[in-house]
């Protein structure tokens, strides 16, 4: 556990205070590879949703109150920049110096304003940041959702647009299992705060969706890019997302308090964790996905955090299959020799190849490229070791 606080102390929360930016609000959008700054790069606005509920959450998990400034700084720049105020929602992307840069609406991105102004909203006890939550959530609900799930990308009026941003290996999805989880993510978070029945049953709704939908029980995998009505587009298993819904099923289920839903969706998340062990757990690390069959042997940032928290919650569950905190214990160790940046200025590498040589050229922090995962492994491991 104390490795855990001291990486989150000693490199990730000063490295993130670093690029805390003063004059125009927010945190800077972009360091190269090369560890330049710059700092008139496009601010996402999911990176700076992250980076506010990275602050949030390390203030109340390390009690260190002085780090609610850093999440004040956040708040403020989402709440006066990233909102649309006469639409609705939240953009992707700003100027450095807060104009809009693409007005573009995902619901993805609405999602992680929830799940950042619900973590905000319970260490600084702000109304505004709760009633924010709750617009984002009544959007999303009215305006990002049909009868059969979570839509996702959407003009800046809420008109339909193709959805480039969660799409990948070749095909335009019209639904996603990536955006379906961060909504679920988000409402969780939501739901532990305040406990509101209407957020309550669409929890169980997504679960109903995971289960019947996403969730592909004769390959122990859940699909991932699907057309309007759950039709899988790809042959693709994506391991780090697999083992991240996992974990993240299991806090849903437990912060919902369900029995019914909980005895369901173990029976899945415990299969998930089996497949991926055996398909992706190689060479003390975890493969980043495969696509009809052929392994991609990158080694991601956020997969590898992923994985520590996954495999220590599936061992937490059945301590019999010790096999799964020794992955989580050797992975961790893999992160330390080679997806730390040694370097001075820098915290994670992006990725990395199977020898754990560096991919040159990553950027070390840009619109997706942020906190959340690595700080949320150390915040869980400080959490659940404690």
């Amino acid at each position: 556990m104390q490795e855990f606080k001291d990486h989150l102390t000693g490199t990730l929360i000063p490295f993130w205070k670093s690029m805390r930016d003063d004059e125009f609000g927010g945190y800077y959008g972009w360091l190269g590879y090369d560890l330049k700054l710059d700092r008139k790069a496009v601010k996402g606005c999911i990176l700076n949703s992250r980076i506010l509920w990275f602050f949030s959450n390390a203030c109340r998990v390390l009690e260190d109150k002085t780090l609610l400034d850093e999440a004040d700084h956040a708040y403020a720049f989402l709440r006066d920049y990233c909102l649309d105020r006469q639409n609705g929602g939240v953009y992707w992307s700003l100027t450095f110096d807060g104009k809009v840069e693409e007005s573009l609406k995902h619901t993805y991105n609405q999602a992680f304003a929830v799940y950042a102004l619900s973590s905000y909203y319970r260490v600084s006890r702000k109304e505004e940041a709760l009633k924010l939550a709750f617009d984002l959530f009544g959007l999303i609900e009215g305006k990002c959702r049909d009868d059969k799930g979570y839509l996702e990308a959407f003009t800046a009026e809420f008109g339909p647009a193709d959805n480039e941003k969660l799409s990948e290996n070749g095909v335009m999805a019209e639904k996603t299992m990536n955006t379906l989880l961060h909504v679920f993510e988000a409402y969780t978070e939501l739901y532990d705060v305040t406990k509101d029945e209407q957020v309550g049953n669409c929890l169980k709704w997504i679960l109903d969706i995971f289960a019947e939908k996403v969730y592909n029980p004769s390959k122990r995998r859940q699909e991932v890019f699907f057309d309007g009505d759950w039709n899988t587009l790809i042959d693709l298993h994506s391991f780090g997302h697999d083992i991240e819904t996992a974990w993240l099923i299991d806090r849903g289920c437990e912060v919902l308090g369900d029995e019914a839903y909980s005895e369901k969706m173990h029976a899945i998340t415990k299969e998930l964790e089996a497949c991926v062990y055996e398909k992706a757990y190689r060479n003390h690390s975890l493969a980043n996905e495969a696509e009809n069959g052929v392994v991609n042997t990158l080694r991601i940032w956020w997969v590898q955090a992923e994985t520590v928290v996954g495999y220590t919650n599936a061992w937490q569950k059945a301590p019999e299959h010790k096999e799964y905190l020794q992955a989580a214990e050797d992975v961790w160790q893999y992160i330390k020799t080679y997806i730390v940046d040694k370097r001075s200025g820098s915290e994670w590498l992006w990725c990395v190849n199977e020898d754990g040589s560096p991919v040159e050229g990553k950027p070390v922090v840009e619109p997706w490229k942020c906190p959340y995962h690595n700080g949320r492994m150390c915040m869980e491991m400080i959490k659940r070791l404690s």
